[in-house]
């Protein structure tokens, strides 16, 4: 069975996470992931009977013991603080919790025990202010999506390309890329919708290869995912906040993995995001989804990629017209630009309410408009 060399294990704990939530399509799951339905249900019985430690192929002493003591807790402490050094006391202790740890102390009792075996600064942080957080109400209604600050490897400069699910901060890919150029973001997304399914929208940012300019912010990848009938949103321009979920993962991202080693290339780049997204969506608690993980709350999409797109259809008596090289359309006796990203792309052209003035509209989305009102250039 094809299950992902980086974690044999992580890719069996993601498989059944998705496939345990309410009205999640079982088989399909298995074909997204590329492994028969004998072999999907037999690793969903073995969750259902033994939990993630009877997801190994070799067992496990289990975790759980009634005849430990304090100090055994507080080893216990010890070393998942020592494999997460950026996490505190709550998530700690959350995380004991969803391991079935007899006798989890409190977060401040965590606190104290890192704090005197040195793993903690003396001086506390200054509290955090209350935060206003927006969410979507269900997962795949929207997606963020941002390249992360690239940085040097011993092999040339690695670019990470995030795809965060907005209502469960499920990470969907952390992909390792070489450049920021369309065509890789492209591969990285059809690898993604080909095993999550597609997404209503998808916000991100202005600039290529998100956008162009104010005039014409369409490029083309934003043409191919209004091809694939997933809507696009820009956050506005000099305003980061408008993808605070993604900023705050990149902060997070950083933190625990990319600021704390050297690299050798794109490829150790690569197998170290896969390892730390399984867990950040199956291990590690959220604090603003009180404390759960973001596999909990996920559930994959019930739109499945198209490998073949179906022809573009915008009705009986419509007003269509193909997009040229340069980007512009013939319509009343005079060209019109609306983009360059929508080259050999039937585009229609709806009236408004206004006499004269039409909409341009590509799939289901409005690219520009038309006045004919207008005096020629």
């Amino acid at each position: 069975m094809p299950w992902r060399e980086v974690s044999i294990v992580s890719e069996r704990r993601e498989f059944v996470m998705l496939a345990v939530q309410e009205g999640a399509n079982k088989r399909a799951l298995c074909r997204r992931w590329q492994v028969g339905p004998r072999i999907g249900y037999k690793w969903l019985r073995r969750f259902e009977a033994g939990g993630e430690t009877a997801l190994a192929d070799r067992s496990r002493r289990p975790l759980t013991s009634p005849g430990r003591t304090a100090a055994e807790i507080e080893e216990k402490v010890v070393a998942l603080r020592r494999e997460h050094p950026c996490w505190g006391g709550r998530k700690l202790r959350q995380r004991l919790l969803d391991l079935d740890e007899p006798k989890v102390p409190s977060a401040s009792t965590i606190t104290a025990i890192l704090r005197r075996h040195g793993l903690l600064e003396a001086a506390g942080t200054a509290a955090p202010r209350p935060l206003q957080r927006f969410e979507r109400a269900a997962p795949n209604e929207l997606w963020q999506m941002d390249f992360k600050g690239h940085f040097a490897t011993g092999a040339g400069r690695c670019h990470p390309l995030t795809v965060l699910d907005d209502h469960s901060r499920f990470a969907l890919t952390i992909e390792a890329c070489a450049d920021e150029r369309w065509p890789t973001v492209e591969r990285a997304l059809t690898a993604t919708f080909r095993r999550y399914g597609l997404p209503d929208r998808m916000l991100m940012d202005n600039g290529p290869p998100w956008g162009s300019d104010a005039e014409h912010p369409w490029t083309r990848l934003g043409a191919w995912l209004l091809r694939l009938g997933v809507a696009v949103s820009h956050g506005r321009p000099y305003h980061p906040q408008t993808q605070g979920k993604d900023e705050r993962f990149h902060r997070t991202l950083h933190a625990e993995v990319i600021g704390r080693r050297a690299w050798r290339d794109i490829v150790e780049c690569g197998r170290a995001f896969e390892t730390w997204r399984h867990v950040y969506n199956a291990e590690r608690p959220h604090q603003a989804l009180g404390l759960a993980t973001p596999a909990t709350r996920y559930r994959q999409s019930r739109r499945g990629f198209p490998e073949i797109l179906p022809e573009i259809d915008y009705g009986p008596g419509a007003i269509v017209r193909k997009v040229q090289e340069s980007g512009e359309i013939w319509f009343g006796n005079r060209s019109w630009r609306v983009g360059s990203a929508f080259f050999k792309q039937p585009v229609a052209l709806r009236p408004t309410t206004s006499d004269g003035v039409y909409d341009v509209v590509f799939c289901q989305q409005k690219i520009a408009a038309i006045d004919l009102r207008e005096p020629a250039p």
